[in-house]
């Protein structure tokens, strides 16, 4: 999803390409999760010739959204709080980062007026 996000429409090709040497799976396994994700309804195909080019439906928050609440459901019984504590016992955050987990506590900690 991030290549289509990041191109707007992309071949499965282009799909492959947009991935990490390191971590890209095989052309065919690319294209497998784009026939996936279309049946589930994130992205949408237009044939362009002999190819099809790939639109995603979803953007990237809503996506991000769905993707922490399944998260939540299935490990952390529902509990934001028990998900925070995890991420901030396991990972390093620069001071950029802590100083913005450290205001949307205060901010969503504050009592409404």
């Amino acid at each position: 999803m991030r290549v289509l996000w990041l191109e707007g429409r992309a071949t499965v090709g282009d799909v492959w390409a947009g991935l990490p040497d390191a971590d890209r799976p095989s052309y065919k396994s690319v294209q497998t999760l784009l026939r996936i994700l279309e049946h589930k309804g994130h992205v949408r195909h237009e044939k362009e010739g002999r190819a099809f080019v790939y639109v995603p439906l979803v953007d990237r928050e809503r996506a991000r959204r769905g993707a922490v609440a399944r998260l939540l459901r299935q490990f952390f019984d529902g509990k934001p709080g028990l998900l925070a504590l995890s991420i901030l016992e396991r990972e390093k955050l620069d001071a950029r980062e802590l100083a913005e987990v450290k205001r949307l506590i205060k901010q969503v900690t504050r009592e409404p007026r």
